[in-house]
């Protein structure tokens, strides 16, 4: 069985208790990300991620300061495709994975919101931007694994001679990540991730899915290297009752305006689609102590792990026991929540999984 690993969330756009009140409640800057990072590695979290979208500062000039200011966390940030000629994206990972001794994976996604890749001057429709990405990951494999300059004649790229330095300190090369619903991301992470991470939903239907993309990497002779988990928010306190309360405080006195404006931007999603409409269906609760609740109010990792610390550990188990072996994790506030959880849960998932935690 894999080791489990645990990864937490810096909120770039701003931390809050209230989304009536507003995401940047605390503001995003060197204070507060100090506070969530310190809190993340004193928990035992093993990586970072660092989100990429409008609200959100730079990936990767604020993955590159936090990681010269912490000590262990690597920093899983975002590569997307068409923003970066894959040629320095790739010298950009590999000079970061030198200057951190192996801190650094690729968090790969081609774009939840076409309003925003159109924003920022992104050309490639949904279903080009994963043939990009496709094209990209397999050009920046290929130069860090190449003992010689590298040729290249693609769909999009034309190399002639490029290589890249220094080589990677990871071996073979840093790990790339990918979060999606749709056919084209679970055809790129049969072929290419390491680890392929759901979004919330119930963990019989992880199951199901789990089984479908571990045959599509069977058939690029991966099915043993690709690895999976989820992308959950977490609301544990010491009783059910103020976990809920801390729940409802969240959505609490915010509109349909924004709700229909989060399921407008994320409409080309399917993983988004699929978070809206489990909370259609079911108002929230989409299995004990799982809810999709916070849909309503942001896009992406919609659906959160809600109780007392058994509770949590409970359903954090359950997707274990389906095959998880990597959970990215957010809370609010994220250096309080990661605080609750390392002394909360962790504890309980270790005790229960004994000799898989990497930390």
């Amino acid at each position: 069985m894999r080791p489990l690993e645990f990864g937490w969330y810096l909120p770039s756009n701003g931390d809050t208790l209230s989304y009536a009140e507003g995401t940047d409640v605390v503001p995003a800057g060197t204070p507060m990300f100090d506070r969530v990072v310190a809190a993340a590695e004193a928990a035992g979290f093993e990586y970072m991620l660092v989100p990429v979208a409008v609200p959100c500062w730079e990936a990767w000039v604020t993955t590159a300061f936090m990681a010269g200011r912490s000590a262990s966390i690597r920093m899983l940030v975002a590569a997307r495709p068409g923003y970066v000629n894959p040629v320095m994206l790739a010298k950009m990972v590999t000079t970061f994975d030198q200057l951190t001794g192996g801190r650094i994976a690729v968090n790969l996604i081609a774009g939840q919101s076409e309003a925003e890749n159109a924003a920022d001057g992104i050309r490639y429709g949904k279903e080009d931007r994963y043939a990009l990405m496709a094209e990209e990951v397999a050009i920046m494999k290929a130069l860090w694994t190449a003992r010689r300059p590298l040729d290249w004649d693609g769909a999009f790229h034309t190399l002639r001679g490029a290589r890249v330095i220094p080589p990677p300190f990871q071996q073979p090369h840093p790990r790339f990540y990918l979060g999606g619903g749709s056919a084209q991301a679970w055809a790129i992470s049969a072929r290419h991730a390491d680890v392929h991470l759901f979004w919330g939903d119930r963990p019989e239907t992880v199951a199901g899915q789990i089984a479908e993309i571990r045959a599509l990497a069977r058939d690029h002779g991966r099915e043993e290297r690709l690895g999976f988990g989820m992308r959950l928010q977490i609301i544990c306190r010491e009783t059910e009752a103020e976990a809920w309360e801390a729940a409802d405080r969240l959505v609490r006195g915010v509109g349909e305006a924004r709700s229909a404006a989060v399921r407008a931007n994320v409409a080309n999603s399917v993983a988004n689609q699929r978070v809206q409409a489990l909370l259609a269906e079911t108002g929230g609760l989409i299995a004990p102590n799982l809810w999709a609740g916070l849909a309503r109010v942001r896009q992406g990792a919609g659906v959160a792990v809600v109780g007392d610390p058994a509770q949590c550990a409970a359903v954090l188990q359950r997707f274990i026991d389906v095959g998880c072996h990597s959970f990215c994790l957010s809370g609010y506030l994220h250096d309080e929540e990661a605080e609750r959880f390392g002394r909360l849960v962790r504890p309980i998932l270790a005790e229960q999984n004994a000799g898989r935690m990497v930390a």
